[in-house]
């Protein structure tokens, strides 16, 4: 079974509404309130879609999220059945700050295609390597790089990871840097920071550590598209979380998953740029008209291509 390709154009305009409606909050400081506003557009628009959506990735558990939130039912209950995940504003920090990469980023799949998981921490790695055995999260680092080294034929020094700028991470980054690998750390924005393997001008072979498990489902939507390598561990630390990812059905805690295992058949997926970084270009407002960049992935088309739409406002 594929998905309508006409869909892409339809969750296109889904994102670019919810960028430009978060677009309004850029640097005011409040990552809460530009998050909501790209939620609300998101929600209200993918409610007008003929689809029978349903929310496997969201903002949360119903107690937590008014909207948007895991197990929320969208659309207007005609056409296919669809999975969803979202995130309306990766990088909340850089839209409050105006700082480059703010996203706003959806996936689709066929019902029962799209993992279901818990808001909670991933261990993730992603290169653009889809060949078993180079890389893996069960290896070291230094296992890792050297195994990579090999198979792009490059010395550690010519290879760049990326990785979120974080303490947990310290030991990674003294690691890498002990192997001279060059390093582009990150402060936020999960889902690009992991597509950033996906082509060479990005400069990018290896994205690692521990990240969001709802950026890790979405960044692997796209990731199957460009058949680039994906795998994730999601960490339960707590007896709450313990308790939320077995009532989903998750009964092995320290499973390893494969990008097949993540997102299954074909998939639609679209982040459109609300500021300015490496994928896409952010929000521009010109007179009563926006301008927007959403890269798309369409997996059975075969399609992957930023797409540049002009809309009234």
């Amino acid at each position: 079974m594929t998905i309508d390709k006409k869909f892409v154009d339809e969750l296109a305009i889904v994102t670019s509404k919810a960028a430009l409606a978060s677009s309004y909050l850029v640097g005011k400081k409040d990552k809460i309130a530009a998050d909501k506003a790209a939620v609300d557009s998101m929600r209200s628009d993918l409610n007008n879609l003929d689809i029978q959506g349903q929310i496997v990735i969201g903002e949360g558990e119903l107690d937590e999220a008014p909207m948007l939130y895991i197990g929320e039912k969208l659309g207007t209950n005609k056409g296919p059945g669809f999975d969803i995940a979202v995130d309306p504003l990766d990088g909340t920090n850089f839209a409050a700050n105006n700082l480059p990469g703010a996203l706003s980023v959806i996936a689709i799949a066929e019902k029962n295609n799209l993992f279901k998981a818990p808001e909670t921490y991933m261990e993730k790695i992603s290169t653009k390597v889809n060949e078993k055995n180079v890389v893996d999260l069960d290896y070291t680092v230094k296992k890792n790089i050297s195994n990579l080294s090999d198979y792009l034929k490059k010395n550690p020094e010519n290879l760049t990871a990326c990785i979120l700028d974080r303490p947990r991470h310290k030991e990674i980054i003294e690691e890498l840097k002990k192997l001279k690998v060059n390093l582009k750390l990150i402060t936020d924005g999960d889902v690009s920071g992991a597509l950033l393997v996906t082509e060479d001008k990005y400069n990018v072979d290896i994205f690692l550590g521990i990240g969001g498990g709802p950026e890790g489902v979405l960044a692997a939507a796209a990731l199957d598209a460009y058949n680039c390598n994906f795998q994730g561990r999601f960490l339960f630390e707590t007896d709450e979380d313990k308790l939320r990812a077995g009532k989903m059905g998750i009964k092995d805690l320290k499973r390893k998953y494969e990008l097949n295992e993540i997102v299954s058949g074909d998939s639609i997926f679209c982040a459109t740029g609300i500021t300015s970084g490496d994928l896409v270009s952010g929000i521009k407002i010109e007179d009563d008209k926006f301008i927007s960049e959403t890269l798309v992935t369409h997996k059975s088309s075969n399609l992957k291509k930023v797409l540049k739409l002009k809309q009234n406002i």
